[in-house]
């Protein structure tokens, strides 16, 4: 499925709650569902009545818009979390939360995930010292991310970094501003996942 291209205020809309995809925008006056809570389109501000599908696709999709993966991603991902012991939408979740673009979102290093994609496709970042240039490789606990010692001097990475150096760190990892290194700790609890999804419909949308 080719990626989405269009306006991303159009898919907050969607959702009707702010998937912050926007980076700085989404915290200012000028963000659209601030200005206009209802979905877009012709037909946006009418009332329609949601059956029980539609109320599961609205949580996948939510999810999926999110993170900002593919359809055919996220499916692989459902089909990962499956085989893990435990409960399947927490590590549904968990495996989201794990890719490498979004930890360098987490971590700071970028305004939004759509950044933190642009910035690991540009070779900017090492895991375990290497040099990685995929947005979908899954962290594991003890990694560590680095920016390279070239784009540490790279004036968009400085302001981005001192920019967003204030956002809270989530618990689970280990983020050296100065240094510009984050290291994941362990996997995320479901309680210190940010995301207001009803999981467990989607895993009953895709049990079907």
């Amino acid at each position: 499925m080719a990626r989405y291209t269009g306006a991303v205020c159009r898919l907050c809309r969607r959702e009707g709650k702010k998937l912050f995809l926007k980076g700085e925008r989404c915290f200012s006056d000028k963000c659209s569902v601030s200005l206009r809570s209802y979905a877009p389109g012709q037909h946006g501000q009418s009332r329609k009545k949601v059956s029980e599908y539609g109320l599961q696709l609205r949580e996948k999709q939510m999810a999926k818009r999110y993170y900002n993966v593919s359809e055919n991603q996220f499916y692989k991902y459902f089909e990962m979390a499956e085989r893990k012991p435990g409960m399947t939408g927490e590590n549904l979740l968990k495996i989201l939360e794990s890719r490498l673009d979004n930890i360098v979102y987490r971590a700071g290093f970028a305004s939004s995930r759509a950044e933190a994609r642009q910035l690991v496709l540009h070779n900017h970042f090492r895991l375990n010292g290497k040099k990685v240039n995929i947005c979908s490789l899954l962290v594991k606990p003890g990694d560590v991310i680095e920016v390279t010692e070239a784009s540490r001097s790279n004036d968009k990475m400085k302001a981005v970094v001192e920019t967003w150096s204030a956002r809270p760190v989530p618990m689970w990892m280990d983020v050296n501003k100065d240094g510009m290194t984050v290291k994941m700790d362990r996997y995320p609890n479901r309680d210190e996942i940010d995301l207001e999804v009803a999981e467990h419909l989607i895993v009953e949308l895709y049990s079907k």
